[in-house]
């Protein structure tokens, strides 16, 4: 089959579009035939080196959509012809690829193939965000850094479906209009928010910063909180957050940090069910559309990371097999 693998840490260059063999599936595991593939930023990490993957060379990314192909021992609910969704899995850049039945679920027909390889990792990020993290609810206002990205246009929306007010930052004036049509009550340039947020929440501050961008907007972030107000890391696109003595939170209002890990929140699989059942749900509804603004070849892996890492992207990327 074909696959992508990088045998080096770098650039996109070193993302090789090459023949893998593979083998079948052991005790618990599910092979899967890929239909669609979601690109995200931590596939940049790993390639780059930032986060550590299991050895080299390794297959990148996490999450996708496709048919089971063949069950492993003991794996009960999955079934050749089944469609099927998963995340949280390093190794999707492939045609196809073996999953632990711990981390797939069954994609209900009323969601194709692109949409839910492009709404797991993302969506699922949203839902331990908004319902896990801090339960987001009427009268929340929120702040969501990258509004326009993959993840902000899911917590966006599904933020306002909760009754919160949502302030977005963007980079471009495209990206601001793409923002307010997906629920945004108000939106901002990233590099220069934090007055403005005091302003439109008349010098209160938010309730919860969700921030994916790191270095930039970190200590903007912290302005931008009310007392008491939670500030949640998910992602570094700008550069990790430097070190910062503790007693800076207090100095800004007695602060609540966190950085959450997806795969905490899925060690348990009542928990990867439950969480699929509620995005699918809000999807389902209509309340969260999932937009794919871009389809690439899977042997077009290495534009795709360009164009993400060049803040060219909206929405969601899928690559094809």
């Amino acid at each position: 089959m074909k696959a992508i693998r990088v045998h080096r840490h770098g650039g996109p260059e070193v993302l090789s579009y090459e023949e893998v063999a593979i083998g079948r599936p052991g005790p618990g595991e599910v092979l899967v035939r890929n239909r669609a593939i979601g690109l995200n930023f931590v596939d940049t990490y790993f390639r780059s080196g930032a986060y550590a993957p299991p050895g080299l060379p390794f297959i990148p990314g996490n999450e996708g959509a496709g048919e089971v192909a063949a069950v492993g021992e003991g794996v009960a609910g999955f079934a050749p012809g089944d469609r099927v969704a998963y995340v949280e899995t390093l190794g999707a850049y492939a045609e196809q690829r073996i999953v632990p039945a711990h981390f797939l679920v069954h994609l209900p027909e009323t969601i194709d193939f692109e949409t839910g390889a492009a709404m797991m990792l993302k969506g699922l990020t949203a839902q331990y965000l908004l319902r896990r993290t801090v339960r987001v609810g009427p009268g929340h206002t929120v702040l969501m850094h990258a509004a326009a990205g993959g993840v902000g246009l899911i917590l966006t929306q599904w933020a306002k479906h909760l009754g919160a007010t949502v302030i977005g930052t963007v980079g471009s004036p495209e990206k601001a209009e793409l923002a307010r049509e997906n629920g945004c009550d108000h939106v901002l340039d990233y590099r220069d928010f934090a007055a403005r947020v005091r302003e439109i929440t008349g010098g209160e501050g938010c309730d919860v910063v969700y921030d994916g961008v790191g270095r930039a907007t970190f200590e903007g972030s912290l302005d931008s909180l009310r007392p008491f107000g939670t500030f949640v890391s998910f992602g570094s696109a700008s550069g990790p957050i430097p070190p910062f003595d503790i007693t800076l939170l207090m100095q800004k209002g007695s602060l609540f940090a966190t950085w959450q890990l997806l795969f905490e929140h899925l060690r348990k699989r009542e928990d990867v069910l439950a969480m699929s059942r509620d995005l699918f749900d809000v999807v389902a509804r209509g309340a969260v559309t999932v937009p794919v603004h871009a389809r690439l070849p899977l042997a077009e892996a290495a534009e795709a990371h360009r164009r993400l890492e060049g803040r060219e992207t909206t929405g969601a990327t899928v690559l094809l097999p």
